[in-house]
């Protein structure tokens, strides 16, 4: 059967995003990643935490990852008892779990999932790590066809010879818009604001749109506005780490700037993913504060003088106001009415 990933860009493949083997965690490096391939190797799940919180990976990188890390506290087991397993793989659930506290809910969702596997695979005299890694596998290419049904319907809403921007790096829709864009026949222009602190925007999303064959164009993030009005941007885009029922959407900071100029200049905003119901509501979510030192320096180069502070929160909050829809697998439902979603079928983010 043929894996999700096929005919994605380098990066979004499922090996090169995050794999386990023989006690070993390998976890691509995006902090430096096009212009340097190398691999983080995490021999603990602490390890693996750490990889987590300091920014080895991002976006959707982590629900791999800390995946990857449950293999590890899997391997670990190998000589418990059940019970003794239940407690190790929970600490270890809780651990990876709470890397980063804004996603903190989709990843013990994915955590949480594992320890079921292990317990079976215990039972059956099965390799525990090896159920996990192919558990966490499965997840993905579940989690890549309903990304696969949410590209068909925001790519419905890109006119050929359209021109979009992007926020940060949407990971796996990314890819997946790219794909479903080449198989239509679209011909589309992209513009990626370059996302400091870590530049994500100008090293992954741009890397993988240009990997694919789509004309590309990296902008700095004080850009957007003049961009709009005068590239004639017909849809802006962007994922989402939070998707709440109230409707607003939790995502990389810099997106309500955007979404706002886009409200401004006429441009569609459509954010992609599923509704997250355990986010009842706005009010459910911390924003993570990361050390303001980095707003102070670009790639590991100062660029503002001494005495001054940094300030850098992770994340901002879009109301849904200013967005014309949520594009599920399911399809594009009205920001205030995604308990619609649901009564149609939908299983949510996670």
């Amino acid at each position: 059967m043929k894996r999700e990933d096929h005919d994605l860009a380098f990066m979004l493949r499922y090996e090169n995003i995050a794999s386990y083997e023989d006690g070993i965690v390998r976890i691509l490096d995006r902090r430096v990643y096009p212009n340097t391939v190398r691999f983080e190797i995490c021999h603990s799940v602490m390890e693996v935490r750490d990889a987590i919180r300091n920014m080895v990976t991002q976006s959707a990188g982590p629900y791999t990852a800390v995946g990857m890390g449950m293999a590890l506290a899997a391997r670990e087991c190998r000589t418990l008892d059940e019970e003794e397993t239940i407690k190790h793989l929970k600490e270890a659930s809780f651990l990876l779990s709470t890397a980063r506290p804004t996603t903190q809910k989709r990843y013990a969702s994915i955590t949480e999932s594992c320890i079921p596997i292990v317990l079976k695979a215990k039972r059956e005299g099965k390799s525990l790590e090896d159920a996990v890694r192919d558990h966490v596998y499965s997840l993905n290419d579940k989690r890549y066809e309903k990304i696969c049904k949410i590209s068909k319907y925001l790519s419905s809403q890109i006119p050929d010879n359209g021109s979009v921007m992007t926020q940060c790096f949407g990971e796996t829709i990314i890819g997946m818009m790219a794909r479903t864009l080449r198989e239509e026949g679209k011909n589309v222009r992209f513009f990626c604001p370059e996302t400091r602190p870590y530049f994500q925007g100008a090293r992954l999303t741009s890397t993988v749109l240009s990997e694919m064959g789509f004309d590309t164009t990296v902008i700095t993030d004080n850009m957007p506005a003049f961009v709009m009005k005068n590239e004639n941007i017909d849809v802006f885009t962007s994922a989402a780490d939070a998707i709440t029922m109230d409707g607003y959407v939790v995502n990389k900071v810099g997106t309500l700037g955007i979404a706002i100029c886009a409200r401004y200049f006429g441009v569609k905003t459509y954010v992609t993913g599923d509704p997250d119901k355990f986010h009842e509501s706005i009010d459910d979510v911390k924003i993570e504060m990361r050390d303001p030192k980095f707003s102070l320096e670009a790639m590991g180069i100062r660029t503002a003088p001494g005495g001054v502070k940094g300030y850098y929160p992770a994340f901002d909050i879009t109301p849904p106001s200013l967005i014309d829809g949520i594009v599920t697998d399911m399809g594009i439902y009205n920001p205030l009415n995604l308990n619609s979603y649901f009564s149609d079928g939908g299983e949510g983010e996670y």
